[in-house]
């Protein structure tokens, strides 16, 4: 007889309820009158999500000391959990954006569906504790952003986007694959403790097996947080994917990376933090060059917003390379207005997109904050928010991450931060600018058809999404409270 583990289906129900979500969503599109669908699934996706953040509220209140579960498969803890909380918000604010966007009627319950079930692998991932649920927690959420970047598939773009993502992120996944292996013929464990506890028993850290695999790791790990060098697929398959999937791609998935990353790294491998804080330190200053750099020549908004996504990667990943307790705060304070930021900021761009017909340019986005007051203003903020200016979360998550990295004695990196930080203002002004001050002799005529659509789910995303940003500047005692206590439950 097998003796099977016991499961702990609270500590998995944010997933739980993300997969049931899903399900019924794909059922509507065969049950489902026409003229109900589109309404019905956003509203199963939308509680989905609701619901998934409500019960990792619940493991947050539940479960103050950290432990195992399912035979030391997953965590649970409140870094998980807050980790949860970032994704089922940017999930639901996803569902807003996505409401009015343009697909065909068969597409609907799958569009919806996919993207409950990409939160619920995403919820499942941060909760990884072994390199096995990892593995899985990795391909269960990029298999359905694989589809959701080609579900246009009358549009060339999305199915290129498609391509391109599904061609480097199965590298990407390969390389940690291989390194995980590495690691396991080493150290032969597969828990992120019984690893460091192997390493430190027999003497194993400067083996070059396990050196090897930690390098692919790290590499396999920066692949999906779109850090430089291994950005390559970033600006291609964010301008090609839907929108509304870019804004969920540039929240969650970062996120959840570079979350699973501070904690592979810090329980897995205390061992080897000395080289491993050093290659994490310069994956972020390439990072922080190379998008910012890149992002100076881009006319277009959403390859601006890409490379400002590689670049984000890069202060981050400052958080990550300080290995302590104040990078960890640092890190989860700055993804709650990170991830709200990046959500609204491509809403506003969809928004613009669904009424000019074409891709967004600063040339065409002349005007748009008189036109459109309640986006242009939020995406004004957005800008301010991503450049770290004071009454935004941007500036606290930004000072959080340098206090850190002093702390840590990388003080260098904070210079590094502050000459990158001064260097995107030029781009993210020149977005509020082409918003407000253009003159009018550049002016377009206005497309005709009278007044855009007025989209209530996007602008209510929108509107929210602000409130996150401007909100967490005026709250952020709380919200580094909660962060505090979800970042003690690794050893920093």
């Amino acid at each position: 007889m097998i003796d099977t583990p016991s499961v702990d289906w609270f500590a998995i129900s944010p997933s739980l309820v993300g997969l049931a979500a899903a399900a019924i969503c794909l059922l509507s599109g065969v049950f489902t009158p026409r003229w109900l669908l589109r309404p019905f699934a956003a509203f199963i996706a939308a509680l989905g999500f609701i619901g998934g953040g409500v019960m990792a509220g619940l493991v947050y209140i539940e479960s103050p000391d950290a432990h195992l579960e399912v035979a030391d498969a997953i965590s649970r803890d409140r870094f998980a959990a807050v980790a949860q909380l970032v994704v089922m918000g940017a999930g639901l604010l996803t569902i807003g954006v996505s409401y009015s966007a343009r697909m065909r009627r068969d597409h609907i319950g799958e569009y919806y569906a996919l993207l409950a079930t990409a939160g619920a692998g995403m919820a499942f991932l941060v909760q990884a504790s072994n390199l096995m649920t990892l593995f899985l927690g990795l391909e269960w959420f990029s298999v359905c952003l694989y589809i959701l970047c080609a579900i246009e598939i009358d549009v060339v773009g999305s199915l290129e986007a498609g391509l391109k993502y599904l061609i480097i992120g199965g590298m990407g996944s390969a390389v940690l694959l291989f390194g995980s292996a590495l690691v396991y013929g080493s150290t032969g464990e597969l828990g992120f403790s019984a690893i460091a506890s192997s390493t430190r028993t027999n003497g194993l850290a400067d083996d070059p097996l396990l050196l090897v695999g930690l390098a692919m790791i790290i590499a396999g790990l920066a692949f999906k947080a779109s850090a430089a060098p291994f950005h390559m697929w970033t600006p291609d398959v964010y301008e090609g994917a839907p929108t509304p999937v870019t804004g969920f791609m540039a929240a969650a998935t970062k996120a959840v990376a570079l979350v699973l990353t501070l904690r592979l790294l810090t329980v897995a491998f205390p061992e080897k933090e000395d080289l491993w804080t050093i290659a994490i330190a310069v994956l972020a200053c390439v990072s922080l060059a190379w998008g910012n750099i890149a992002a100076l020549v881009q006319t277009g908004v959403k390859r601006l917003l890409a490379y400002s996504s590689i670049s984000h990667a890069g202060f981050m990943l400052i958080a990550v390379a300080s290995a302590n307790g104040l990078g960890g705060r640092a890190l989860l304070y700055y993804l709650i207005p990170y991830s709200a930021i990046s959500v609204g900021a491509f809403a506003v761009v969809a928004a613009r997109e669904r009424e000019l017909g074409e891709p967004v340019t600063l040339e065409n986005l002349a005007g748009f904050g008189w036109e459109r007051p309640l986006l242009g203003f939020a995406m004004g903020s957005f800008m301010l928010g991503f450049a770290g200016f004071p009454l935004t979360g941007g500036f606290m998550g930004k000072f959080l991450i340098f206090s850190a990295a002093s702390e840590a004695g990388w003080n260098w990196l904070v210079i590094v931060g502050v000459l990158a930080t001064l260097v995107s203002l030029y781009y993210y002004l020149a977005v509020i600018r082409a918003m407000y001050m253009r003159p009018a002799a550049e002016l377009g005529f206005a497309p005709i058809g009278g007044s855009p659509p007025r989209e209530i789910m996007l602008s209510s995303a929108v509107f929210l999404a602000m409130v996150v940003n401007i909100g967490s500047f005026f709250v952020v005692q709380p919200l580094v409270d909660l962060a505090r206590n979800a970042a003690e439950a690794l050893p920093l």
